[in-house]
């Protein structure tokens, strides 16, 4: 709870991964993929119950061993490729509206982005519920470095390289670029009164949680899983990115 505001977070984790099978429960730095974000939202110092949203009970035993609770297995329609995570979490709020469960805040952690910690959560937290006049959500983005556009090209139908940005002659050194972000997923905070109306945390009323390059790694492949099984094992010596 802050100020008053009680806050549910929910960890999105169906089965069915194309590109790690069993990726949600398979172990990285120790323990199951789903675990860090469960960790991460116990020990916030804000969070008021954590859910995991799960078609099988496989993920809901590792779920439940972790601390998180399962209200319900996901239903089938809800747990398709093309599902959006707003029918899911529509759904979730439904659930406990009918049960006068009412909370203010709704924090979405996905599985996929174990590096965020308890820290990023209540930083964002305490960010969002302070700017409450000016915004009504708030997304972990990160600056664009390498792949900022201007260093974009386009392939033509003669099978050659186009600049997607400006021209081949324009001096590019990064230091003079305008900084852009990416969209980079880690962690979504929204007001629900807001997240209903508009369908999305994304929004013109959004802030920015602005995470370092090395925190915005996502296990999508096994590129993605040995990137960050590194970066965790970096931590764990206590080096410094």
């Amino acid at each position: 709870m802050i100020g008053n505001k009680k806050i549910l977070a929910m960890i999105p984790a169906r089965s069915g991964s194309k590109g790690i099978i069993g990726k949600n429960i398979k172990k990285i730095g120790g323990k199951p993929l789903i675990a860090w974000s469960i960790e991460a939202a116990k020990s916030s110092k804000y969070i008021d119950k954590i859910i995991v949203s799960t078609d099988t009970d496989e993920i809901a035993n590792v779920a439940l061993k972790y601390g998180a609770e399962i209200p319900y297995l996901r239903p089938i329609d809800l747990a398709q490729d093309k599902s959006t995570t707003y029918s899911v979490i529509k759904n979730i709020l439904s659930y406990y509206k009918k049960l006068n469960e009412i909370y203010d805040y709704f924090v979405l952690l996905e599985p996929t982005s174990p590096l965020t910690t308890t820290k990023d959560v209540d930083e964002a937290m305490i960010k969002l519920h302070e700017s409450k006049e000016n915004a009504d959500s708030i997304v972990g983005v990160c600056k664009l470095e390498s792949f900022h556009p201007k260093f974009s090209v386009n392939i033509n139908n003669k099978g050659l390289i186009e600049q997607f940005m400006g021209d081949f002659g324009e001096s590019l050194r990064r230091q003079d670029l305008d900084d852009l972000y990416f969209r980079e997923g880690s962690l979504y905070i929204s007001k629900i009164d807001a997240l209903i109306r508009e369908k999305s945390f994304y929004h013109s009323r959004t802030l920015p949680y602005i995470v370092p390059k090395w925190k915005s790694f996502e296990v999508d492949d096994m590129v993605d899983f040995i990137c960050i099984e590194a970066i965790m094992k970096a931590i764990s010596n206590n080096e410094k990115f």
